[in-house]
């Protein structure tokens, strides 16, 4: 029945998105790139559980990774994850490296000088991984902000933006990947990660036994959705067209549903 539904999203995505003319190459030159090799370059961590991440068979999965292969589904092409660190991904987008990014990444004025933004598809909030109950308990983030606290933030995102403006007097730790960081909480090597809600909370259920606690609540509220290369506003109206089609139809919820709230996925892990 999901397979059925899914198929039929992307029939339906495609007829209503559909540009009917993709031969103005100036004026779509991202999309016509994509048309004209058959291939959708998307660019992701692979280090961002639920939102993408490396299975222990080498595969990369997530909800960013569905998502992506129903978009280049619908878009009647290929589509190729790029994996670099979250820190290089606009960088390579402004390089026209790859043609979008899907990779748990807020949507920010900043960012959005330098790239399209379509969504947000996923609406989460700055949230800390812990295994101090008090830390834990604690309702805002300047309770946090303490010289005797050690923080972890992914370099290059938002939570490490936080960290810097929010949490100045803590001892800033920057790392690659969220296992890295994850690892140092529970080895006691920090006292909190800095992270998106739904990446806490899955680190609650992926190591049950390590006494890791987050708040009950996020510190923030932030809007995660694609980046896509800027200067081409037929693939910007084409991708928006395709994402209010999913939501239409509930396809994004059934997504959410298996990636944040099901947790059988998680026997893919390593």
């Amino acid at each position: 029945m999901k397979r059925t539904f899914i198929c039929l999203a992307i029939a339906l995505i495609a007829l209503v998105g559909a540009p009917a003319d993709i031969q103005a190459a100036d004026n779509a030159p991202v999309l016509s790139r994509i048309v004209d090799s058959g291939t959708f370059r998307v660019g992701m961590s692979g280090t961002q559980p639920p939102f993408t991440v490396i299975s222990k068979t080498g595969d990369l999965i997530g909800y960013e990774v569905d998502l992506a292969k129903i978009l280049a589904n619908a878009m009647g092409v290929e589509v190729e994850f790029v994996q670099k660190p979250f820190g290089e991904l606009l960088s390579a987008l402004e390089k026209g490296e790859i043609d979008a990014i899907m990779s748990g990444m807020t949507m920010t004025p900043k960012r959005n000088l330098k790239a399209a933004f379509v969504g947000p598809y996923i609406v989460s909030g700055k949230s800390i991984l812990t295994t101090s109950s008090t830390l834990a308990a604690l309702k805002d983030a300047e309770e946090i902000d303490s010289s005797s606290i050690t923080v972890v933030a992914l370099k290059g995102s938002t939570s490490e933006k936080f960290v810097k403006k929010v949490l100045e007097k803590t001892t800033y730790v920057g790392v690659d990947d969220y296992d890295t960081g994850v690892q140092m909480i529970i080895d006691g090597k920090a006292n909190a990660l800095v992270a998106d809600y739904p990446i806490c909370a899955l680190s609650q259920m992926r190591f049950p036994d390590a006494g890791l606690a987050t708040l009950s609540e996020p510190m923030t509220i932030e809007p995660i959705g694609i980046a896509l290369a800027p200067g081409d506003a037929l693939l910007v109206n084409m991708v928006t067209n395709y994402l209010g089609t999913l939501q239409g139809l509930g396809l994004l919820d059934s997504l959410e549903e298996k990636w944040f709230e099901d947790g059988g996925w998680l026997i893919q892990l390593p």
